[in-house]
């Protein structure tokens, strides 16, 4: 069971190599390279048993593979009678593998007469075809596409049999239940069909990406006192794009329950599963596991529930070079797929590369948790019988036969030259007495190299793959070219499309820039700020992150430590900065025209001497004339008091003179009365 390529909408993401071995036995491999060529591997002998090339190879490439189950002869009766010579005394052939295609069609090829059967074309997909399955009759097929829906193909009539919409998005996986009535398909989320009446029985939900791979895990439910209706109790696991744990799911009588039960955590992404299927509850589930890493995890788990934690291998296999010869270090060797074989004990290892890849068999009675494989895989060209494969051709030389070269006296004939061939002969005499200067010649070259430099823009679609490239390969020039942006959308769209193998390599890089010069390091910044945001929740499941952050956060700390001082400096320096510009204002303004409102003009100091001696003669004469008319006041006021005086003494003498009448003291003589006055 592979996990074939499918579901995979990132162009930006490397494109997984769909693969498969044959069911029963696993006696073929076949593998679809990036050529286009379709190639089929005995296991056995490690030979490459066909080599097919579809006629369009370069505009329908090989998406998705798939396996016709094996056919029985009981059951297909008159139909096997016209290939007689090809039943060889076995029960069972495989003879049919289905490949899906980028434009849509699916073709049936013929691994026994090595050739194309049948075309699965009219009514079916228009976008490309991310998975296949076959149905346990062997007369049906199932695909869905990028364009949304599901089709049910007749492989004998080539005709689609019914077609349905699967999801709101590409639906990118399919998956058939051990009783072949019940159809597991994901797009945005998992869903249960029934497929007689096309409806959805279930829903699952737990997947962040597209899901790329589906396969159910148990043919018998854990609980056999219960009735069994085919579908309810059983487990199946899923595996999803960027993602690395591998869900376990249960199809429940109720539908409250949508999340995994348990899970599965591996180094990297899944590029091909396979697994040992659990015929009963004590049997435990084997599970093999192909990363994008180049590595295998080996699981084993008796599935009796609900489990938190995620799981890890109990194995894990790794193939390297011994690294004895011109190597100075082992170089790790992929491995690209991996199945149990029949005895459950033993696994097959495909790996090294896609024209030439090495199939062994290799036992699984180890117990050491991680195991190194040491290999040389020296040549990687493919044969056919024991000969080597080459597009290059040596032509077949006679010893007798005579080559001539240009230049050579006897090479042609003499022919009397023509009008227009002694003007371009004249040209070229011109042109080699003018000869041009080495240094000319290198400034021509410069100058060429830069109209194709500036013909040659980068696009922001090109920035993530051009950023995993430089990664990969260390290149500078490349690595400035996307690094030195300063468009926050960019580095955002840039950092949200690169792959999470590429996560890890781009923060060390940023780190190791940070360090460098200020000017660069201020660029870092906001690429630092992306990959921490975007990709926290891909940072936080990894095991040692912090040995390989801890540059990072060192940096930073010292970096933090000096903020406040650099704050403090950076506001007195402003002030100071302020100040000197103000001053500097102030001084080169010249002083605003004002026109005096009141203006006051002193005299000479003669002038000035005869005025105050004139205010002092006049403030004599005026002291005077004060004094006087104090005085004559004061005379009038005593001349009044006199007069005041004498009116009082004349009344008083009055009433005296009236009491003297009145008592007879008229006698008195006017000489005393003027004595005694």
């Amino acid at each position: 069971m592979a996990a074939s390529g499918g579901g995979r909408r990132d162009p930006l993401a490397p494109s997984r190599i769909p693969c498969a071995f044959s069911p029963r036995g696993q006696h073929y491999f076949t593998l679809a390279g990036p050529d286009g060529h379709l190639r089929v591997w005995e296991t056995a002998s490690n030979r490459l048993h066909q080599d097919f090339v579809p006629s369009a190879h370069l505009s329908a490439t090989c998406t998705c593979l798939a396996w016709a189950p094996p056919r029985s002869l009981a059951k297909e009766g008159p139909q096997r009678k016209k290939r007689k010579s090809e039943a060889v005394g076995t029960s069972d052939q495989v003879d049919l593998l289905a490949i899906g295609t980028a434009v849509g069609s699916i073709l049936l090829y013929n691994t026994v007469k090595g050739e194309l059967q049948s075309k699965l074309v009219s009514g079916g997909h228009d976008s490309k075809v991310n998975c296949i399955q076959w149905h346990q009759d062997n007369e049906c097929l199932y695909s869905c596409s990028d364009d949304k829906h599901i089709v049910e193909w007749n492989t004998q009539t080539c005709r689609v049999k019914c077609k349905w919409k699967g999801d709101i998005s590409s639906v990118s996986a399919l998956c058939i239940s051990p009783d072949g009535k019940m159809l597991l398909s994901a797009g945005r989320t998992i869903k249960l069909w029934d497929l007689e009446t096309k409806e959805v029985y279930r829903h699952f939900t737990g997947h962040a990406t597209a899901v790329s791979s589906l396969m159910f895990t148990t043919i018998r439910p854990p609980s056999e006192s219960q009735p069994f209706d085919g579908i309810t109790g059983l487990y199946f696991l899923s595996g999803a794009v960027h993602d690395r744990l591998l869900n376990v799911w249960q199809v429940r009588s109720e539908n409250k329950e949508k999340n995994a039960v348990m899970s599965f955590t591996v180094t990297d992404e899944p590029v091909y599963i396979d697994l040992t299927l659990s015929e009963n509850r004590e049997e435990p589930v084997k599970l093999a596991v192909v990363c994008r890493d180049g590595q295998v995890h080996l699981f084993e788990h008796i599935l009796n529930g609900c489990c938190k934690k995620p799981l890890t291998s109990n194995c894990t296999i790794q193939i390297a070079t011994s690294g004895k010869d011109k190597e100075s270090t082992p170089k790790p060797i992929p491995i690209l797929a991996a199945a149990f074989c029949s005895d459950k004990q033993s696994l097959l290892l495909v790996y090294g590369s896609h024209l030439q890849p090495a199939i062994e068999r290799v036992s699984l009675n180890s117990k050491e948790p991680h195991v190194c494989l040491i290999r040389d895989v020296n040549s990687w060209t493919p044969k056919i019988g024991g000969i080597a494969v080459t597009k290059v051709k040596t032509p077949v030389m006679n010893s007798e036969a005579k080559v001539l070269g240009p230049g050579i006296p006897g090479h042609h004939a003499a022919i009397k030259p023509t009008l227009e061939t002694e003007k371009t002969e004249s040209k070229r005499r011109v042109k080699e007495n003018e000869q041009v200067s080495i240094e000319e010649r290198l400034g021509a070259m410069d100058i060429d190299t830069l109209k194709e430099k500036r013909k040659g823009d980068l696009k922001a679609d090109s920035y993530p793959v051009l950023l995993v490239q430089g990664l990969e390969s260390n290149d500078c020039y490349m690595l400035n070219k996307v690094l030195q942006t300063r468009k926050d959308t960019l580095i955002r769209n840039t950092v949200l499309r690169i792959p999470v193998y590429a996560v890890i390599p781009l923060l060390n890089e940023l780190t190791k820039r940070l360090q460098g010069h200020p000017n660069s390091a201020v660029l870092m910044v906001p690429w630092l700020k992306s990959v921490l945001t975007i990709h926290a929740s891909y940072l936080s499941t990894l095991p040692d992150l912090v040995p390989q952050l801890g540059m990072l956060y060192q940096l930073m700390e010292s970096r933090v430590k000096t903020l406040r001082k650099l704050s403090r400096l950076h506001g007195k320096l402003i002030l100071l900065i302020t100040q000197v510009a103000a001053s500097e204002k102030t001084q080169g303004v010249p002083p605003p025209e004002q026109t005096a409102k009141l203006v006051y003009e002193e005299e000479s100091s003669e002038e000035e001497s005869d005025d105050e001696i004139m205010a002092d003669k006049n403030s004599d004469e005026n002291w005077e004339e004060d004094e006087e008319d104090r005085e004559s006041k004061k005379d009038e006021d005593e001349d009044d008091e006199h007069e005041i005086d004498q009116d009082t003494e004349n009344g008083e003498e009055k009433e005296m003179a009236l009491e003297k009448e009145i008592n007879g003291d008229s006698d008195l003589d006017p000489e005393n009365e003027s004595e005694e006055e």
